[in-house]
């Protein structure tokens, strides 16, 4: 369901002093407020404000504002359900598993905003793709430095391994060409 252009006009819960739309976004949340609770509470706020009438909100206005909030909500709880399941399943494995899995989430998040927003063909919206393509773009980045990170960390922990190994195999008596191989095939692994 898209809503109606506004012409760039903000909307009247935009316009709403801070700390109202702080309660608003509160009370909403809470299951025990009703809606109406709700709009007699911020409007006796913006009241107390010395508000003019105008800038009070209108019923269908909270509702269409609180079914937006309800579906972003659903959404966030379905994608950190998601996220928590991976996590959980993951959470033996090193640490640059989750964090590929969290690239791949944030891509797939990226690729369904760009498609509702085409959907939609809101002119606006493609400073949205922009800025999407931009947050890929990082992300593919940070993923490229995890793993140059990664390899230079095993490169490393292989070099200690293969300066260790020459050590305990020099004392044990081995050969100076049986220890070099032995170096050779530790850091041939990494």
């Amino acid at each position: 369901m898209s809503e109606r252009p506004t012409r760039g006009r903000p909307s009247k819960i935009e316009q709403l002093p801070e700390q109202v739309r702080a309660f608003l976004n509160a009370a909403l949340r809470d299951p025990a407020n009703t809606q109406d609770q709700v709009l007699a509470e911020v409007n006796r706020q913006l009241a107390d404000l010395g508000l003019p009438e105008d800038d009070q909100l209108s019923r269908s206005g909270l509702n269409r504002y609180a079914t937006k909030m309800a579906k972003i909500g659903k959404k966030m709880q379905e994608r950190q359900a998601t996220a928590n399941a991976w996590v959980a399943k993951l959470g033996e494995k090193p640490t640059g598993d989750i964090g590929k899995l969290l690239i791949q989430m944030t891509q797939t998040m990226a690729f369904d905003v760009a498609e509702a927003a085409l959907d939609e063909e809101d002119p606006a919206s493609l400073g949205l793709i922009k800025e999407l393509a931009l947050t890929v773009q990082r992300l593919e980045k940070a993923s490229m430095d995890s793993l140059k990170r990664e390899k230079e960390i095993r490169k490393a922990f292989a070099e200690e391994a293969a300066n260790a190994a020459e050590k305990v195999a020099s004392a044990a008596g081995l050969t100076r060409e049986t220890v070099s191989t032995i170096k050779a095939e530790i850091l041939g692994i990494a």
